[in-house]
């Protein structure tokens, strides 16, 4: 495993489940130092390290039939490993699940992505992996060296049906100060084309990042689903460029221009209370389509949810989640206000 990571091969040492785990450390060409300290979890210093450079986890693969981010994590990290990009920051990349990877499946027997709270019990593969992949983030911004460093996470995904925005964001909520100007300057020159701003708190990975650690995080929306090797990356060079930009630019200088990102913000979390629970869409409907004012959305045992005064258009819709967990989010576009953290109007 080692070996192929050194060659560049990140992703192919990653998913080959028939190679031991060996972890190690070693300096590219360039000097940067590289340690394995897992399947799918590798840490980069660059050989200069500056107090106030960031501290950056880029993840993928949380979800395993998403491929175009885990595509883009693997070419970052053959650029740093083969091609001697020298970073100006500390990386932590990670290919999330590589069991699910290797199965085209968003999850082995319950959704990775929910958690990301607290050490899981380990009755299954998604709850062993998520416990290793809190510890690997706990670890690597808990260094004594690097408590007044930025925090940045970047957790990258597609999107499981199509959508009015082809990329987009979810800032997820917490009381730290995780919406930074910086952070939505980078959405726009990484020219995402919305963001959504959560209004509670949830055990994504990019939340747990926040709240723990005020990271400045977002779960990124990269396209839609496919299969390795069927992924247009050329619709995804502005945020591969970006994404360049800030791991290796020390203090990247943004613009801000907020009428280049649409804004949205939760309304309403729809969660499946019992078994009668339905949409009155259909499963694969696109994401941030628009619903009139008193339109039929949903329903569950005695209760029907209407769209709100104004309308409200819907993301993630799954009626086929478990008992309790969210089966949809109502959302509106909103107005910010433009400080040194983004706060809704």
């Amino acid at each position: 495993m080692l070996k192929l990571v050194k060659s560049g091969d990140f992703l192919a040492a990653s998913l080959n489940m028939e190679l031991s785990v060996k972890t190690g450390k070693w300096h590219t060409a360039s000097g940067v130092k590289c340690e394995l300290l897992g399947r799918g979890i590798l840490q980069i210093t660059p050989p200069d390290l500056a107090e106030d450079t960031k501290d950056i986890v880029l993840s993928s693969g949380v979800h395993g039939d998403e491929t175009s981010p885990i595509e883009l994590v693997q070419q970052l990290a053959r650029r740093i490993l083969v091609d001697g990009l020298v970073p100006a920051h500390r990386l932590l990349l990670i290919i999330g699940h590589p069991e699910a990877i290797n199965l085209h499946k968003r999850f082995v027997v319950e959704n990775m992505n929910r958690l990301f709270n607290t050490e899981n019990p380990t009755e299954n593969p998604d709850c062993l992996r998520a416990n290793e992949l809190q510890q690997a983030v706990i670890n690597f911004y808990s260094h004594p060296d690097r408590q007044q460093a930025s925090r940045w996470h970047l957790d990258l995904h597609c999107a499981i049906r199509d959508s009015e925005h082809y990329t987009f964001a979810v800032s997820p909520f917490t009381e730290n100060p995780t919406r930074s100007k910086a952070l939505f300057s980078f959405m726009q020159r990484a020219e995402l084309e919305a963001v959504l701003l959560s209004s509670s708190s949830s055990s994504t990975f990019s939340w747990f990042s926040a709240e723990k650690f005020s990271a400045q995080a977002l779960t990124v929306e990269l396209g839609k689903v496919a299969k390795f090797g069927e992924n247009d990356l050329e619709r995804l060079a502005a945020f591969d460029q970006a994404m360049l930009e800030l791991v290796t630019v020390p203090q990247v200088e943004y613009h801000w221009q907020g009428d280049l990102l649409s804004i949205y913000k939760v309304t309403r979390t729809l969660v499946k209370q019992t078994d009668e629970f339905k949409l009155n869409f259909p499963n694969d409907q696109a994401n941030f389509t628009f619903f009139d004012q008193g339109k039929l959305l949903g329903s569950d045992e005695g209760v029907e949810y209407f769209a709100l005064e104004g309308g409200e258009a819907v993301v993630f819709p799954n009626a086929n989640v478990a008992l309790g967990q969210r089966a949809c989010l109502l959302v509106r576009k909103t107005e910010v206000n433009l400080g040194e953290q983004i706060t809704v109007k």
